[in-house]
């Protein structure tokens, strides 16, 4: 027997009584079939975001190998690698005696906006030994930490431990917290304490450059010959 068929047997209780309970129980079962209606909408809205956020990922590692996909696009990678550090030691003439001595050194020509993975930085460029360019290299951050008045950057990182060039081929090298940064403008950094280790110098593009965190990209390499 439904709850609404025993109102007529309430000892005692008179009519208004009878529809004070009728009002209050209509109103308790429509805040249940509201509330069950959020709570659908937002199951429904944590799936589709889920989805979108896994198509989008998906989309957007498509495009994220290390070497560009054509041979018109690594000509042009391999030029705008050269012509970046070029412009670097322009800047900071000190930078050529550091990439001469150095192991190793990747040169990207922009990271940023224009190379965007969700929620943080994508770029790619070229990396070096002995002064010779011997294959591509692909960087990603999951979170970008940098304060730019720009878009983009070009970074410069030198290597002088074999053991990050090794780790660097094999697909093993996270930037840590540890290594410094200089930031380059002009007539700025003339006297920079380098890392013995490995340093990263940044040129902003687009806009005045305050502050930025490298911690945490992660380097990728493909040779040429691959």
């Amino acid at each position: 027997m439904r709850a609404l068929d025993c109102l007529g047997c309430m000892p005692g209780g008179s009519d208004e009584d009878r529809s004070a309970l009728v009002s209050k129980m209509h109103s308790s079962d429509a805040e249940q079939r509201i509330n069950g209606g959020i709570m659908s909408f937002m199951s429904f809205t944590r799936t589709t975001t889920s989805i979108a956020l896994f198509v989008a990922g998906c989309a957007i590692c498509a495009g994220c190998a290390t070497a560009p996909s054509t041979r018109a696009e690594r000509h042009s990678l391999r030029q705008n690698a050269d012509a970046t550090l070029g412009e670097m030691i322009a800047r900071k003439p000190a930078l050529r005696d550091v990439t001469q001595g150095a192991l190793a050194y990747a040169v990207f020509p922009s990271v940023g906006k224009g190379g965007m993975i969700v929620g943080g930085a994508y770029g790619r460029g070229v990396l070096y030994e002995g002064g010779s360019a011997t294959g591509y290299v692909s960087l990603e951050q999951a979170s970008l930490g940098a304060q730019l008045g720009g878009e983009s950057f070009s970074e410069l990182l030198v290597l002088r431990r074999t053991a990050d060039v090794d780790a660097l081929k094999a697909g093993d090298y996270t930037i840590g917290a540890d290594v410094g940064v200089v930031i380059l403008s002009a007539g700025a950094a003339a006297h920079a304490t380098f890392d013995p280790n490995a340093s990263v110098f940044v040129l902003s593009r687009g806009g005045l450059m305050v502050d930025i965190s490298i911690s945490g990209q992660q380097l990728k390499y493909q040779p040429f010959s691959a």
